[in-house]
């Protein structure tokens, strides 16, 4: 079942080892299982790292004593290849939200072990993760087509661009779990 069809479906029917969820799940208002947050390095394939500024994610080049402001990807499995993404310790998420014609990536302040595939309002928070060989890259689920992305430029906003193959902004991320 593809991600899209759990937020039309509101979740869908009972799936493997899910036979006593309901003991387990008494007690949670959600009805659903906690999940493990991973910290996770990310960096573009120039090398360059996420980091915030002005409350706005962005990516460059850090050296020196500004490697410290390195932000960790904050991550929540949902499906095999579906994750939210979150900073700060899972308190401020990455979402894709579109206004009129435009479509943009924001930062919210939510914490990312609240969030639920089962919820139509979370879908802004979910992404699709697609490796190839030692990158991965990141579609959002609410808006298909649209992959986060980073500037050829150092110092720039984290952003969204639905011309991945254009090579105007790069699209493919390495994405290695913190140690």
């Amino acid at each position: 079942m593809a991600l899209a069809d759990l937020y039309e479906e509101g979740g869908g029917g009972r799936g493997e080892g899910e036979d006593s969820a309901d003991k387990e799940t008494v007690g949670r208002p959600s009805g659903r299982k906690p999940s493990k947050m991973q910290a996770f390095r990310i960096w573009d394939v120039n090398q360059k790292t996420f980091y915030l500024r002005n409350n706005q994610l962005v990516a460059g080049y850090l050296q020196g004593p500004n490697v410290n402001l390195e932000e960790k990807i904050d991550v929540v499995p949902i499906e095999p290849h579906a994750l939210f993404l979150g900073i700060h310790g899972g308190k401020m998420c990455l979402s894709c939200v579109k206004s009129g014609d435009e479509t943009r990536l924001q930062l919210e302040a939510v914490n990312i072990t609240d969030l639920s595939k089962n919820r139509k309002q979370d879908k802004r928070f979910a992404f699709v993760r697609s490796d190839s060989g030692p990158t991965t890259s990141f579609e959002s689920a609410a808006c298909p087509g649209w992959f986060l992305c980073t500037a050829m430029e150092a110092d720039q906003p984290v952003s969204l661009t639905n011309m991945p193959d254009k090579g105007v902004m790069v699209t493919k991320f390495y994405f290695q779990e913190d140690e």
